[in-house]
């Protein structure tokens, strides 16, 4: 097929598809008249990539996922080196999970000086998906049980802060 038709069935532009060319990701063969020609499985390589991308993945997170579809496996993440990648970008997402927490207990802290007496919370609920406001600082902290952390892909991430 030619690069129009992949763009078209893989649901973006003939640039990012020589974009995609440019960085090694996608091999594109040459016909006679010097026109790109892509195979059937070039249409789940875009898909892996897009996926990948959508997740939060860079582009070069997904080359061990392409490498693995072009070995022939029927999962980009049937290769040990893509594993390794999922185990690398949890660890990373582990970690911006426990830093978005000190940052929050820290802003609900300083919030808590700058207003002493404000209510922060309502009573019972620290998980903000009703659009309740702040806990107090020092209040019990409930410990997030798998499940409640994106719809249970993680698992749960304590606070690692001393408490005082």
């Amino acid at each position: 097929m030619r690069i129009g038709e992949l763009a078209a069935r893989a649901g973006v532009s003939t640039r990012t598809l020589r974009y995609y060319e440019q960085q090694g990701l996608l091999p594109a063969r040459r016909a006679a008249n010097g026109y790109r020609q892509y195979e059937e499985s070039d249409v789940r390589l875009v898909a892996e990539i897009r996926s990948l991308l959508a997740a939060g993945f860079t582009l070069d997170d997904t080359r061990p996922f392409v490498d693995c579809l072009r070995a022939g496996h029927p999962d980009g993440a049937a290769c040990p080196e893509s594993v390794a990648v999922y185990q690398r970008k949890l660890a990373e997402i582990d970690a911006d999970i426990r830093a978005m927490i000190r940052r929050r207990a820290d802003m609900s802290d300083q919030l808590a000086r700058a207003c002493p007496g404000c209510p922060l919370t309502r009573e019972g609920t620290n998980d903000h998906t009703d659009g309740g406001e702040l806990r107090r600082p020092r209040a019990p902290r409930r410990e997030a049980g798998t499940g409640r952390i994106l719809g249970g892909l993680v698992s749960s991430v304590q606070d690692d802060r001393a408490d005082p």
